[in-house]
């Protein structure tokens, strides 16, 4: 071997002659040296596609080239195929600009062929991303919110058909489906019994600022249930010690959401910061009980006892409290005339006793709200103030569990966004979410149980399970992997499950929805793509609002209600039934309806109470945007539970004890798109008929009609003139409101 020759050092092993008398002293120190220096240099780490699977080989360098049909071996590292990469950083052998927006290169062993990957968007490309392309995603958007669309564009195109033809290159197909929603979403699994996620929507909305709520967390939601449970058995304290009655069935529940309507504190359910303090539904719910609840009885006996009970009770209120001298008198004397009826008449009748007791309600009732007016607004400020102090310590945990994991508050901030246009997207949450503990999952025939920290067990239905993955797929980019899912389900079922309370079927009534075929009909006949009252639980469509932004935004909400300000689309309405919230329903509906120019349609369900009126039906019926008004009977339709997520399937569907107003609230452009003619209302009522939702589910197609079940309706005779007449804004209906006796009328007419 040559002296002046240098050892070779691309191996391991260094490489000396024969005899140790031909290598000179300092030859072998510059061999050690280079060796040493070889050994101790880092290695620069090589991030993995998640497209690719783990290999079993060793070397992070190592990309295996095609196989021949003929070669079963391995290629030797040492010898690499000219058809595999060759640079020892191919991964991020790409221009600076693509490397800052996340692309990287990678070999795909399945095609044989680089594929370029954006860890950002989780975007596959075959051909390599053009520089400076507007369309994508970038570090700062990572849900793509913020792209202009090119010249021409549907905006009511798929995002994903955008981002392929956008950006100069052919999706990469994954190896398990066709779509790039996620490795394992099929798109027969968007379509189910009582879901429809193949819907795009086709409202649209300004550009907003993320959620700055903290992420929902276990130990915190068990802290809030008990927390609210608490608060409850004191309401009732407060209810029985000072006014010798119990708390009103599901009061709280109508407490908690008439407070959320005006309330600007910091937590999503419990009301911390209201103006004013004293609750007028609670206020009013406890005096309607004052000083007895009333019930209808069904003997003769109940009867007499609940009048004598209520005129004892009435005297002991004005003997006892400070009132006025003509109150004192007033109800003394209305209550010795009531005895003396009572002792004159031992045997009338259940009417002529109700009428006794409406009269002597109707008598002293006023004087008797005098007299407890006191008592009851400082039962509503001590409920106030306790829900204030629960929130400040469920603050405190929330923060305290956080900054565990190194993420802190964020500063407070007013800089609103641009006012630039988009398609309606889901709540962007502000504050990161660690990694959540584990939850418990059993199986229980039908149902899925979860369990945290060997606490409750909340039970959810497999199908709806199902659905909540498939929206959780669909919104949440943050958690590709799915880490979360399980925990962020618990804690979903976890506060709706507080918000409904612990007594059976309680607060099940407020989250009532409407049947599955109701809303297919709503969105073939009228455009209808989104709901303002849903939740993940009992949503049909992928986007609508919820109640609680914070545990629902990962499965696709758009927010609460009043805080949802779309300018175009066509909208479902079905409010809970609390009248401080269907007002504010309505001046809202009032006001995104007047401000706006785009086409706005908005379907309202509301009950048909007529004893008394409520205001916001009093102020539906007078909008000068009220295009139709359709009544269904009572008895004659039914909504889907609150609890369906977790009821046997008989118990599903729930008859309405009472009747269904229709409202369809459209401005000028509104109505030209989506205007309720003859057709599209007859489609309506007959999806609303009991009876067609079985049907449904097992065909998944729109229900025959049977014509012995459905009441004939005569709807041109009702509105001949609507046809021909397009009303203007100013008006406020064009079409004859079609009322019970329309139904009962038509059951003699011939088909």
């Amino acid at each position: 071997m040559d002296g002046n020759a240098k050892p070779d050092f691309g191996r391991p092993k260094l490489q000396l002659p024969h005899s140790p008398e031909e290598l000179s002293k300092s030859q072998v120190l510059r061999g050690l040296s280079a060796l040493h220096h070889q050994q101790q240099q880092p290695k620069t780490p090589i991030p993995q596609s998640p497209a690719v699977p783990p290999s079993n080989h060793t070397d992070p360098l190592y990309f295996p080239p095609p196989q021949s049909s003929g070669s079963s071996g391995v290629p030797s590292p040492a010898t690499p195929s000219p058809s595999g990469p060759q640079s020892p950083d191919k991964v991020h052998n790409l221009p600076q600009e693509l490397l800052d927006a996340g692309w990287r290169r990678f070999w795909s062993r399945r095609e044989g062929k680089e594929y370029f990957y954006n860890k950002f968007t989780k975007q596959s490309l075959w051909d390599q991303p053009p520089i400076g392309s507007p369309v994508g995603a970038t570090r700062h958007d990572p849900l793509g919110i913020q792209i202009d669309l090119p010249a021409g564009a549907d905006p009511n195109a798929n995002a994903a058909s955008l981002d392929s033809s956008g950006s100069g290159g052919v999706k990469r197909r994954h190896s398990t489906q066709e779509e790039p929603l996620s490795p394992s979403l099929k798109t027969a699994d968007l379509k189910g019994p009582f879901w429809d996620f193949t819907l795009m929507t086709n409202a649209q909305i300004y550009e907003r600022s993320p959620c700055k709520l903290p992420p929902p967390h276990n130990d915190t939601e068990l802290l809030r249930a008990n927390l609210t449970n608490r608060l409850r058995m004191q309401y009732q304290e407060l209810c029985s010690h000072r006014e010798s009655i119990n708390a009103p069935k599901e009061s709280f529940n109508r407490w908690l959401m008439e407070r959320k309507v005006i309330d600007k504190g910091l937590d999503p359910m419990l009301p911390s910061n209201c103006n004013p303090v004293v609750s007028p539904s609670m206020m009013r719910e406890i005096m309607s009980d004052i000083p007895v609840k009333l019930y209808r009885p069904k003997m003769n006996n109940d009867a007499r006892l609940l009048l004598s009970k209520y005129t004892e009770s009435a005297m002991k209120m004005v003997e006892k409290r400070s009132v006025t001298p003509e109150s004192r008198k007033v109800v003394k004397w209305n209550a010795d005339d009531t005895f003396r009826w009572l002792r004159t008449q031992p045997y009338s009748s259940i009417d002529d006793y109700m009428k006794r007791l409406a009269h002597l309600k109707e008598e002293c009732g006023p004087h008797l709200c005098a007299a407890a007016k006191s008592s009851v607004e400082g039962i509503c400020t001590k409920m106030y103030n306790l829900s204030c102090e629960a929130v400040k310590r469920l603050h405190s945990k929330h923060w305290e569990l956080l900054k565990e994991h190194q993420i802190e508050e964020p500063p407070e901030t007013d800089k609103a966004p641009p006012k630039k246009k988009y398609q309606c997207y889901a709540i962007q949450m502000m504050v990161p979410s660690p990694r959540l503990p584990n939850v418990d999952v059993q199986e229980d025939g039908e149902m899925t149980v979860l369990r945290y920290n060997n606490g409750d067990r909340l039970k959810i239905s497999k199908q709806h399970l199902k659905k909540l993955d498939l929206l959780y797929r669909i919104h949440c980019r943050e958690d590709p992997f799915r880490h979360n899912f399980l925990p962020r389900v618990w804690c979903l079922l976890r506060r709706y499950q507080t918000y409904f309370g612990t007594g059976e079927s309680e607060g099940h009534s407020q989250q009532g929805a409407l049947p599955a075929r109701v809303l297919k009909t709503l969105s073939e006949q009228f455009g209808v793509t989104f709901e303002w009252f849903a939740s993940p639980l009992n949503c049909y469509f992928k986007q609508y609002c919820s109640a609680f932004p914070d545990t629902d935004g990962y499965f696709g909400s758009r927010g609460p209600m009043l805080d949802f300000h779309p300018f175009s689309g066509s909208f479902e309405a079905n409010p809970p039934f609390g009248e401080e919230l269907m007002e504010s329903m309505v001046r809202h509906f009032e006001k995104l309806l007047g401000e706006t120019t785009e086409p706005m349609s908005i379907t309202v369900f509301i009950p048909d109470w007529r004893n008394p009126v409520p205001e916001a039906l009093r102020m539906l019926e007078a909008s000068r945007f009220k295009r139709r008004q359709v009544t269904f009977p009572a008895f004659e339709h039914e909504y889907r539970s609150g609890a369906q997520h977790y009821c046997q399937s008989s118990s599903v569907h729930i008859k309405a004890v009472h009747g269904t107003i229709v409202m369809f609230l459209q401005n000028d452009a509104g109505f030209k798109i989506w205007g309720p003619n003859e057709k599209k209302v007859r489609a309506l009522l007959d999806a609303f008929q009991m009876g067609n939702e079985e049907a449904l589910n097992n065909s998944h197609r729109t229900p025959q009609r049977r014509d012995s079940k459905i009441r004939k309706i005569d709807l041109e005779k009702e509105t001949e003139d609507a046809t021909n007449n397009q009303p203007s804004s100013s008006s406020s209906s064009s079409s004859v409101p079609l009322k019970s006796e329309d139904f009962k009328a038509a059951e003699s007419k011939p088909d």
